[in-house]
């Protein structure tokens, strides 16, 4: 237990945070919302199908009674028609019960299916409305795990649990029909040995369940690990951090076998005793039946047995034995269900906790959409990029996209404990290039994070052509920004695809130009099949800087008013970076850029620098007013050509 106790970055306290669903009944109300009330016409048959099995199964039980009083009673001249024509009768009522079984366990697969298949899409469709908060506060693996292992616990609930719960309340309700109707008796000597079964499920069974909860974040904290070690298998090799890397895994790993042990251990040990009470039970039936058979004759206990009119005592034990016979299989039958439904109660805590987390990403509050200023193109009166802004008289007044960005008293943090922008005043004019220098963690990114409105400012302004940027769409507002960050990031497809990114309604001929603009078309056009070349693995067969030349192709190409470039040639050579440079100055051609960079000489041609220290602008103006002022930009440009 110490693993599972142990607090850690990928699992944290597994035992103590493992807890069920916080409202069950709510959540498996939603559940059955979700699949069987979006298949109404597919459930009616499912339940129609279980009643059908369940009753068969019970009903070919009785026959055997028949059989078996006939036998007993009449030995060698047993009629022989009765006891085939009831042999029969089971052969053909288990046969409905079997086809029955299949019929609904097939209609389940096909609902379980369809509901896992909506409830992917609904958790993907909210995934794309989260903002980046949300992602900045849940690591991958967790959300990996959402769309894997608290799915599959979906799958197993719809397919097997829910219908087996069906079947058993059905068969323990119609075999208890039976057995009232066969012995009172021997009904009290189930129901007693029933409370022991019930008593150990919920014992065992709570026991188990926290566990199971316990090994299901485990295998979270797991798919995190491996996720975050396959990403950095380079930096591993290179810093021989292979030792480390497999004893930390080995801990993670460690306590998810804990877990799984424990939790496989108690579920284990449900069956066996389980079993054990049933054939304790089977074994005080046969025999209070036996004793019931044995003084039935002289105490008169056959009235309490059962009612049944026969003219000698020969007769009255054929017939008791039969229904002996017959009451003892209902004794199983009574049994499986229980046990059945022990068996699912672990998988039913563990689908009803990871239906809760998914309902709980699904219900996660999107990101709002901000204003209802939108982007438009060839709208307006001169035709160009402009704000469509709606009037209270329906009409629609059209202010042109000029690029002109302007932070007023601007205050932020990702926190409200910890401010990393302090007061921060700055604009950039239409055309302008606006560069930001300074050390890591000065608050260069966030600036820009701020422009794309990726998180709300505590105080201050943020104006777009005059407008606030919360009474833009922001789906319009980034639209009109194009982005090359310095993480470069590639999708699975072609590079053609890539490119495309960045306006999808672009044709070859204008991501092939915005590929000779960035420089690229030299390496792609060298690639085994050129522009058609799949890239996977975030374009892995490429090299870092080719994947920022494509980067910045891919920003080109979406033809954006306004630019941010955030370390757009931190992977590129010297040589490459002076090729591009008249690309990228005739890309910045009456655009608004804004470029953060650590390397110096890149930021020079600025308009303004911006330098930025703890999230406070200290300095501010051109290239060679910096170096005038003999500040902080001086002290870096002059000792060296790179802040860092």
């Amino acid at each position: 237990m110490a693993a599972l106790k142990k607090n850690n970055d990928y699992g944290g306290d597994l035992i103590k945070t493992s807890r069920g669903a916080k409202t069950p009944m709510k959540t498996l109300g939603r559940l059955l919302k979700y699949s069987f009330l979006r298949n109404k016409f597919a459930t009616v048959c499912v339940f129609f199908f279980v009643c059908i099995a369940s009753v068969a199964n019970v009903t070919a039980a009785s026959r055997v009674s028949i059989i078996t009083t006939e036998l007993i009673d009449h030995q060698m001249n047993a009629d022989m028609n009765l006891i085939f024509s009831n042999i029969m009768m089971m052969g053909c009522i288990y046969a409905a019960g079997a086809i029955s079984s299949f019929a609904y366990n097939l209609i389940m697969m096909y609902i379980a299916q369809g509901t896992l298949k909506k409830m992917r899409d609904d958790m993907f469709a909210t995934m794309q409305t989260l903002p980046l908060q949300y992602f900045d506060t849940h690591t991958h693996g967790d959300l990996m795990s959402l769309y894997t292992n608290d799915v599959d616990t979906m799958r197993q609930l719809l397919t097997q649990t829910i219908p087996q719960l069906i079947s058993s309340v059905l068969t323990l309700l119609a075999v208890l029909a039976f057995m009232i109707t066969y012995s009172v008796t021997l009904l009290l000597v189930v129901c007693v040995v029933l409370v022991g079964i019930i008593f150990a499920t919920k014992y065992i069974g709570g026991r188990s369940a926290k566990y199971y909860l316990a090994n299901q974040k485990a295998l979270g904290a797991l798919n995190g690990y491996v996720e975050e070690m396959t990403e950095g298998q380079k930096v591993i090799k290179v810093f021989c951090h292979e030792p480390n890397a497999r004893a930390d895994f080995k801990k993670v790993n460690d306590a998810l076998n804990e877990a799984g042990s424990v939790a496989n251990g108690y579920a284990f040990l449900m069956g066996p005793v389980n079993n054990n009470l049933g054939y304790l039970q089977y074994v005080l039936v046969a025999l209070v039946g036996a004793l019931i058979m044995a003084f039935a004759g002289e105490v008169g206990l056959l009235s309490i047995f059962c009612s049944v009119e026969k003219a000698d005592v020969a007769n009255r034990m054929a017939v008791m034995a039969g229904m002996l016979v017959s009451y003892l299989m209902y004794t199983r039958q009574f049994n499986m269900p229980v046990q059945q439904v022990s068996q699912q109660f672990s998988a039913i805590v563990m689908a009803l906790a990871g239906a809760e987390r998914i309902f709980e990403m699904i219900d996660t509050t999107p990101e709002d959409e901000g204003g209802d200023i939108t982007l438009t193109r060839g709208e307006s009166p001169d035709g160009g990029w402009a704000w469509k802004k709606p009037l209270p008289d329906g009409t629609f007044e059209y202010v042109p996209l000029r690029g002109d960005i302007r932070f007023e008293n601007v205050v932020f943090g990702y926190t409200p404990e910890k401010v990393i922008l302090k007061n921060i005043t700055l604009y950039a004019k239409p055309g302008q290039k606006i560069a930001f220098v300074g050390s890591t963690g000065a608050g260069k990114t966030t600036i820009t994070n701020l422009i794309n409105r990726f998180y709300d400012i505590q105080s201050g302004t943020i104006t777009y052509d005059g407008i606030s940027i919360r009474d833009i769409n922001k789906a319009d507002l980034r639209r009109s920004l194009g982005v090359v960050l310095q993480d470069t990031h590639l999708f699975t497809g072609t590079v053609m695809d890539n490119i495309r990114y960045g306006r999808l309604e672009a044709t070859d001929e204008e991501c092939i130009k915005a590929a000779k603009l960035a420089n690229a078309d030299s390496f792609i056009t060298h690639l085994p099949e050129g522009y058609n070349t799949m890239l996977s693995g975030d374009g892995a067969n490429l090299s870092q800087g080719q994947r920022q030349l494509l980067a910045i192709a891919r920003a080109m190409v979406s033809e954006c008013p306004v630019l941010i470039l955030d370390e757009a040639t931190s992977s590129i050579d010297t040589r490459t970076e002076k090729l591009i440079e008249e690309g990228m100055d005739k890309l910045m051609e009456g655009r608004t850029v804004f470029v953060i960079a650590h390397r110096l000489s890149t930021v020079r041609n600025s308009h303004a620098i911006m330098v930025l220290d703890h999230g406070v602008i200290i300095e501010r103006g051109s290239h060679e007013q910096l170096i005038e002022q003999r500040g902080k930009y001086y002290q870096l440009y002059t000792g060296a050509f790179e802040l860092e």
